[in-house]
């Protein structure tokens, strides 16, 4: 009975199909919905290989006029000299890859990215909703030819056999090369001989394109190794090199890789070859890890009638903030960058954005910041909708419930404690910009200039221990000045010096403290070995910090380094 059951729920069980997208001018084609190039001009995406720019992305009019990927620049402007080029942002192309992930999310919840140019959705249970997969592909068409990309599509049920459906079905035979095939001339004679039109001469008429990717580019269920057999070994996703090899060796076809006895592959090209064959056929399992959400903390108001008064946004963000700080502390997150978006009538947008010095979720200390800047914002004819949101935030550890003692002390803290010192900080940032506050903070050290260093105020506490050296520090250090003593030394320190172009008596002094440099460290400032200091007054009331240098491998000498006054 167990077994019956088992077996009746796996007949109703569907097979897994999945959906790969292949954007070949993916670069080339955001950018010209971006602007770039002229309508109807040839267009091409440059980036660096070997120290050499070669076109990584064309148009499709860069195609048609015999343009290929990889090829140099220069090259490509003697063939086409009215040629548009931009230069490539890998960046900005995944972060476009990015949005045709969400956009693919309408066929299935489970969609992953595959850099830098497809996509590969899981299919499994979805495709009767848009009518079945060949519906689905025209919708996948439809949509992506209002969005001007190129796509390519492939269904199979195994993730390798439709990345190798999508960008080698219809293209099999131009990727089986022999003695006399078109596509090994040269590219000039190539471009006009690609204009011969075969069914003009009584030859069958070619597949429009949507019909192309109906029939090639979907493998029945159950039928990958028939729908792979006359594909090309590179659609096995090897290497170059693997694929050149094996072309030489007659296995142009994954039919031929499949007859191979499997011992004798994998010695000869390793465990890759025979893993992608097996991922291709099923029989090993290649699972689809769908890319995390983004998780967006924002919250929007649309308003009936356009605003323009600063007592006007204070309202909306007194509408907008605690939603907002609902959604961090669900979280458990703090925000430390909060964006306002106002948006105006005539579809401009005004935005100001602050920053905190201490992650935080509490409306009364995100509010202040805000209205610091929003006397910035030009409303024009009002604006009509406006959008809070926390562009960068952090976790926060949530307090434990305590006493009415400890209470009352962390009420004190707030008031005079650390929560003031961050709101002041946060307010000055506002202003200034947080990365301009800094302070000292100790290090290990026993050189005088580097006993501490400079840290962001936000990102850093407060100092809590200070190692004190054994002699005074100065109040201003600066990098050491020659100072030239009078000729008369009757004891350790000389009875006046000249210093910045004035004489100084010695009226008295303090020390010596022997200060040796770091053996471990080779300073350039403290080539001239041990040093001496001593703390003089003068007879013009200065109170300097000098230091006499026993030149070890310098020339010995006075040297003025700071002062106490």
């Amino acid at each position: 009975m167990y077994e019956n059951k088992i077996g009746t729920k796996a007949a109703f069980m569907p097979n897994r199909r999945i959906l790969s997208l292949w954007f070949p001018r993916l670069a080339a084609e955001r950018a010209v919905r971006q602007g770039y190039g002229l309508p109807g001009a040839p267009f091409a995406v440059v980036g660096q290989e070997n120290n050499a720019q070669v076109l990584v992305s064309l148009s499709a009019e860069a195609e048609m006029v015999g343009l290929v990927r990889g090829q140099p620049l220069r090259d490509a402007h003697a063939m086409c000299p009215e040629l548009q080029t931009k230069l490539q942002n890998a960046y900005r192309d995944l972060a476009f890859l990015a949005v045709l992930r969400r956009w693919a999310g309408k066929f299935s919840p489970w969609v992953a990215e595959v850099p830098p140019d497809g996509l590969v959705v899981d299919l499994t249970g979805c495709a009767h909703l848009f009518g079945g997969e060949e519906a689905l592909l025209d919708v996948v068409e439809a949509d992506c030819t209002g969005l001007g990309l190129t796509v390519a599509a492939g269904i199979a049920d195994t993730l390798g056999a439709a990345w190798a459906l999508a960008r080698y079905s219809g293209n099999g035979s131009d990727n089986l090369r022999s003695g006399d095939d078109i596509a090994q001339e040269a590219r000039a004679t190539r471009s006009r001989a690609a204009k011969r039109r075969h069914w003009e001469r009584g030859g069958t008429a070619p597949v429009g394109r949507a019909k192309l990717l109906k029939t090639n580019r979907i493998a029945a269920p159950g039928q990958t190794r028939t729908a792979l057999a006359g594909l090309p070994v590179a659609a096995l996703r090897l290497d170059a090199e693997t694929s050149a090899t094996l072309a030489r060796l007659g296995i142009r076809k994954i039919e031929d890789v499949i007859g191979q006895p499997r011992a004798a592959l994998a010695r000869r090209f390793g465990r890759q070859l025979v893993q992608r064959l097996d991922q291709a056929l099923g029989i090993e399992p290649e699972p689809i890890t769908p890319a995390r959400p983004d998780v967006v903390f924002a919250v929007r108001l649309t308003l009936p009638e356009p605003i323009g008064l600063e007592a006007d946004i204070a309202a909306a963000l007194d509408r907008l903030l605690p939603p907002l700080s609902d959604k961090l502390r669900d979280a458990g997150r703090g925000a430390r960058s909060v964006r306002l978006e106002c948006f105006r009538t005539d579809h401009g947008v005004q935005l100001i954005e602050v920053n905190l010095a201490r992650p935080a979720a509490d409306p009364d200390r995100i509010k202040p910041l805000l209205m610091m800047k929003v006397d910035s914002l030009d409303a024009g004819f009002g604006f009509d909708m406006v959008r809070l949101s926390a562009t960068e935030t952090e976790p926060v550890t949530p307090h434990q419930h305590r006493g009415h003692a400890a209470a009352a002390s962390d009420g004190k803290v707030r008031l005079t404690g650390t929560f003031a010192e961050d709101d002041l900080l946060g307010r000055i940032g506002a202003r200034i910009g947080l990365h301009v506050i800094t302070r000292l903070h100790p290090a290990d050290s026993h050189i005088p200039e580097k006993s501490s260093h400079f840290v962001a105020a936000a990102w850093a506490g407060p100092a809590e221990a200070w190692v004190r050296p054994a002699g005074l520090r100065p109040i201003e250090m600066w990098r050491t000045e020659i100072v030239t003593p009078g000729e008369d030394q009757p004891g350790p320190l000389p009875a006046h010096i000249f210093w910045r172009g004035r004489r100084h008596d010695i009226l008295g002094g303090f020390g010596p403290e022997r200060i040796a440099p770091e053996w471990w460290l080779d300073d350039p400032d403290w080539r001239t070995g041990l040093r001496d200091y001593w703390r003089v007054t003068t007879h013009r009331g200065d109170r300097l910090w000098l230091y006499f240098a026993h030149g070890d491998t310098m020339s010995s000498g006075w040297f003025c380094q700071g002062s106490f006054c």
